[in-house]
């Protein structure tokens, strides 16, 4: 298994690479956003806290033990502009499993950079790293999420009703997952009917 691997990362539009520290405002600016703030692990969203979220997504960029973070920025090829940033956690050695986090500018909604940036995530997953199961989750209320998810090819393992209280609500979480044999399946489907196609 690698432990890392080289950055930046291309896909069609997009370039994943690792965090710096100019990235600040535009982190700051997406993340206060009040559409983005339900789905954030920071407790406030002031520029002192983006700002330490940032220096610690800075360092993930290997995965060389379980509980390894790999944090990549995802930029906009055309005009160079943040629209967000996609994690593998490598959660499980034994069972070689990681989890998919990720986070986009709500303004960038419906253009397809999550499916682009997570396939390629997932790619690197299976293919680099070699992990048997990826998994992701969202909250059931982000349909958009977990439409993204399921378009990914992942499929729905469980729905947790009323699982914990969050910001004085019951929450409800939805877990998916992929294995590297459904992957790999459907890439070569996927590649099969481009070329049918084209």
């Amino acid at each position: 298994m690698l432990t890392n691997i080289e950055l930046p990362v291309d896909t069609d539009r997009l370039v994943l690479r690792a965090f710096e520290r100019t990235d600040l405002d535009e982190l700051t600016g997406f993340y206060a956003l009040p559409e983005a703030q339900r789905y954030l692990d920071l407790k406030s969203r002031d520029k002192a806290d983006v700002k330490s979220a940032l220096e610690a997504m800075r360092t993930q960029t290997r995965l060389t033990r379980p509980g390894d973070t790999l944090t990549l920025a995802v930029q906009r090829k055309s005009d160079e502009q943040l629209v967000g940033h996609v994690s593998l956690i490598w959660t499980d050695a034994t069972a070689s499993q990681a989890e998919l986090r990720f986070f986009f500018d709500p303004q960038v909604r419906r253009q397809n950079y999550g499916a682009e940036s997570l396939r390629k995530l997932l790619d690197i997953g299976f293919n680099d790293f070699s992990f048997h199961r990826v998994y992701a989750r969202c909250g059931a209320k982000s349909q958009g999420s977990a439409k993204l998810l399921k378009d990914l090819g992942m499929r729905l393992e469980a729905h947790y009703r009323e699982h914990a209280l969050f910001q004085g609500e019951w929450d409800e979480e939805l877990h998916f997952a992929i294995l590297d044999r459904e992957w790999k399946r459907g890439s070569k489907v996927k590649e099969l009917h481009r070329h049918m196609v084209a």
